[in-house]
């Protein structure tokens, strides 16, 4: 039996094939050799840091360890790996041949007139009406076995395991995504809770403002324009109160998305926008290790590589198509002797199929694989240079922040000043009542745009982090893979 198997050992070494699919070349990318200057040059790279260092808040830490696990967006991701995983099984398995196990066992009966007419025999039948014979057998076959010689089987196997690396690569940058928009949603909550309690604050006072111009109304002292001044006052307060409550009440809605549906466990406490304490600052390092670090330019170059194999099978489908099939076993009348040397039943055989004539189908094929290709090299390099444009923005944005920032902390001091200063000129009879009104306004406005230009900041630090590849722990570490 070991000679009669060893054509197949033979049939399997004889696999390794042509290298038809053109060789693999990055494709060259469009983009500066350094970013900006930035002051940040030595410190941490974001590569280096996962997400649970990063963040310093602890809630928002929990919230992106619920995103993470619950979210749906990402569980259709993760179920994507686990298709594109099978799908490269399917296709990797006929690189080898397929081996089927087989038993028979046929009892037939014939009259025996039936064998007398087939044999011409004339005279009358014996006692006996019919004959009744067995025949039993068992096999291994391998049936329409392809000889790769050219290397079509294998390079449409490599092309189904890039797609399964891409969409490991696909999981990620959702990953990345994911814990960038939960982390830019729950800032814009905190600020927005903050920008309540500043103008839940500032309409009180305007309320009580307001109340002091009513009974200064009544007795006289004052014209209705102060009064109606103070309620126009009270009134852009309540505006602006109900606009900033309406606009949390939307980004918890959307956190609740993010999260995968409300949380039940106890959260732990929040930080104010003051006291994020997000780990930086952070090294851009330069633009050729965004090529390493960012999954979404891996994906593209894993979708790259695979049109590169579906270009060799389709070069390959020009070739003959050589197929082997093949049978080992016994057959044999008797049971008994179903196993004996003199049972020994074989065949093999093969075929060749080229076709002459396909009006074309063929070479379409290859020129549909080709032009593929070059839409995914374009993808690629607009990969690439997105990436590039996100963190130099990014890198502009956090030095522009900071003096933003600084500027606008001097406004909130000198609108403070000038509110206190413009409140005592009209209790003196020096300032209107219209002054007042203007240096509060101001003074709210300035403060409402700190807490917004700080929460900005932060987010765009997040930004910067996720552009930079940042969330080192992927999906294929996560699983073990």
């Amino acid at each position: 039996m070991r000679k009669a198997l060893a054509p197949l050992a033979l049939v399997a070494g004889l696999t390794s094939a042509c290298a038809l699919a053109p060789p693999y070349r990055q494709p060259p990318v469009p983009i500066p050799t350094t970013f900006a200057a930035d002051e940040a040059r030595g410190a941490r790279v974001a590569s280096s840091i996962e997400w649970r260092d990063y963040f310093g808040d602890p809630r928002l830490r929990a919230y992106i360890a619920a995103a993470l696990a619950s979210n749906r967006d990402l569980a259709a991701a993760v179920a994507r790996i686990e298709e594109a995983h099978a799908n490269f099984r399917i296709q990797n398995a006929q690189r080898l041949p397929e081996l089927d196990l087989g038993g028979s066992g046929t009892r037939t009966q014939t009259p025996i007139s039936v064998l007398e007419s087939q044999a011409g025999a004339a005279g009358a039948p014996g006692p006996k009406t019919s004959i009744t014979s067995n025949l039993y057998g068992a096999q291994v076959a391998v049936t329409a076995f392809e000889l790769d010689f050219w290397g079509r089987v294998r390079n449409l196997s490599e092309a189904q395991r890039r797609q399964y690396l891409a969409s490991v690569e696909g999981a990620d940058a959702f990953r990345s995504a994911l814990i960038s928009d939960v982390a830019s949603t729950y800032l814009s909550i905190v600020a927005g809770e903050e920008g309540i309690a500043l103008a839940q604050r500032t309409l009180d006072a305007r309320l009580e403002g307001y109340n002091i111009a009513k009974v200064r109304l009544d007795a006289g002292v004052t014209s209705s324009v102060d009064y109606d001044q103070s309620a126009l006052l009270v009134s852009q307060a309540r505006a602006q109160l109900a606009d900033l409550q309406r606009t949390t009440e939307q980004a918890r809605n959307a956190l609740m998305v993010l999260v995968g549906g409300p949380t039940d466990a106890a959260l732990p406490a929040g930080r104010s926008i003051a006291d994020q304490n997000l780990l930086g600052p952070i090294d851009p390092g330069l633009p050729s290790d965004l090529l390493a670090n960012r999954p979404d330019i891996r994906q593209a170059e894993q979708n790259l590589r695979g049109a590169n194999a579906d270009i060799g099978a389709a070069r390959a489908a020009f070739f003959p198509t050589i197929s082997l099939t093949g049978s080992y076993g016994y057959e044999s009348p008797a049971l008994a002797n179903l196993f004996k040397s003199a049972s020994q039943a074989w065949l093999f055989g093969g075929s060749v199929d080229l076709p002459i004539f396909d009006w074309g189908r063929r070479q379409a094929r290859l020129d549909l694989s080709k032009a593929r290709q070059r839409e995914l090299i374009a993808n690629y390099q607009k990969t690439v240079q997105t990436a590039f444009r996100e963190v130099s923005d990014a890198l502009v944005a956090r030095r522009r922040y900071e003096d933003e920032i600084l500027a606008n902390e001097e406004t909130v001091k000198s609108d403070t000043n000038l509110s206190e200063t413009t409140e005592i000129r009209y209790q003196n009879g020096v300032s209107t009542y219209l002054e007042v009104l203007d240096a509060r306004r101001n003074l709210f406005s300035a403060q409402q745009s700190l807490i917004q230009l700080k929460s900005a900041a932060l987010q765009n630090s997040v930004t910067l982090y996720i552009a930079l590849g940042g969330n080192r722990e992927s999906y294929a570490r996560a699983e073990g893979r």
